[in-house]
């Protein structure tokens, strides 16, 4: 009997436990959305590439591009220690500068704005109708970009010159750069990459200007603190979170190709979270500019969507259910309980009835 109650008292604390806990389920469905976006988050740190020569570009096969990417991204200067050194650089911040300086000249240089006596710096024939002065290094790099014109030589540039920007990549030759924040891009196959220099486009190609770096060498190695294709949710696993790649050569070109998974997570209490899976597979080489080998420095990753959404769903066991569990335990022991006893109890009575015939 006591035997007999520890089982049932064990087995109905397992069944109380499988009560309370909370069972998932998944779903397969055709995944039937249309125009909606992606938020991909991500925290990426370059240790050998300084903030001012990376940039970030994404593309689609709907034809949607995004180049030199500065909204929702944010970066830090690192030492070549890996430690933060200054502020995080806010991406909006040359539109800022611009505003501050077009201020500047107004009220202490007493310029006639209305007039169009400001001044008026040379874009060095990329002049535009949507931008016709260039006031700083980075307009003109800008001008340059929108015209598809590499920008070979920027110690010609009076801006780039009076900003001293050949003296600021020499200041942050060393450093590293952590990439932190958010893309938004279309729920269609399309790619994302890090890679040095201002992108344009040249005769439909999309192309990076690395002369204005005077064959500098690049290293490319990355550590992916994090990668995710939408929200998080409960048991998600990014497969590239905490990748890392370390390496002493150059200009290395690694390329990440990404399944992506629609899923969608609906909780106990009726909260929906719409977000990603993804698996990943890679490439690396090392590609020889000085042999004029096709390829980019950087790091690429492409992604493709399944067709199918996956849909998981939390919800609890009935108390039917539970009760049930309960009735077979009790039942369930008492009758191997009383099948035991009575076998034990009908042995000791047949070996009790030959001992005394033997005697």
């Amino acid at each position: 009997t006591i035997v007999s109650a520890a089982i049932m008292l064990l087995l109905f604390v397992s069944e109380m436990n499988y009560y309370l806990s909370i069972e998932v389920t998944s779903e397969l469905f055709v995944d039937t959305s249309r125009g909606e976006k992606i938020k991909i988050y991500m925290n990426v740190t370059f240790p050998k590439m300084a903030c001012a020569i990376l940039s970030v570009d994404t593309m689609d096969v709907a034809g949607m591009q995004q180049l030199d990417i500065k909204q929702n991204l944010m970066k830090r200067r690192l030492d070549e220690n890996g430690n933060p050194t200054g502020d995080v650089i806010v991406q909006n911040v040359d539109l800022l500068r611009n505003r501050l300086i077009y201020i500047y000249f107004a009220l202490f240089q007493k310029l006639d704005i209305q007039s169009n006596k400001t001044k008026c710096g040379s874009c060095y024939g990329a002049e535009t109708a949507e931008l016709k002065c260039c006031n700083s290094c980075e307009d003109v790099r800008e001008a340059y970009r929108k015209k598809g014109w590499a920008l070979t030589s920027p110690e010609g540039i009076e801006q780039c010159q009076e900003e001293g920007w050949a003296q600021m990549l020499k200041e942050q030759e060393k450093e590293g750069c952590n990439v932190f924040g958010y893309l938004e891009v279309n729920k269609v196959a399309g790619n994302f990459h890090f890679a040095p220099g201002k992108s344009f486009q040249q005769h439909r190609v999309h192309v990076h200007d690395l002369q204005s770096f005077g064959g500098r060498k690049f290293n490319t190695s990355h550590t992916i603190h994090k990668l995710s294709f939408g929200e998080e949710f409960p048991g998600i696993i990014n497969p590239l979170d905490g990748h890392r790649i370390s390496s002493d050569k150059d200009s290395g070109m690694y390329q990440y190709f990404i399944k992506v998974v629609p899923t969608v997570y609906k909780k106990l209490k009726g909260e929906e979270v719409k977000s990603n899976q993804y698996s990943v597979t890679k490439h690396s080489k090392h590609i020889r500019l000085n042999m004029g080998e096709q390829g980019l420095p950087g790091v690429f990753i492409s992604y493709e969507l399944s067709p199918m959404i996956i849909q998981y769903a939390e919800r609890r066991k009935s108390f039917a259910h539970f009760l049930t569990g309960v009735c077979a335990i009790i039942g369930g022991v008492f009758t191997v309980a009383s099948l035991i006893d009575s076998m034990v109890y009908h042995s000791a009575k047949m070996l009790k009835i030959e001992l005394g015939k033997a005697s």
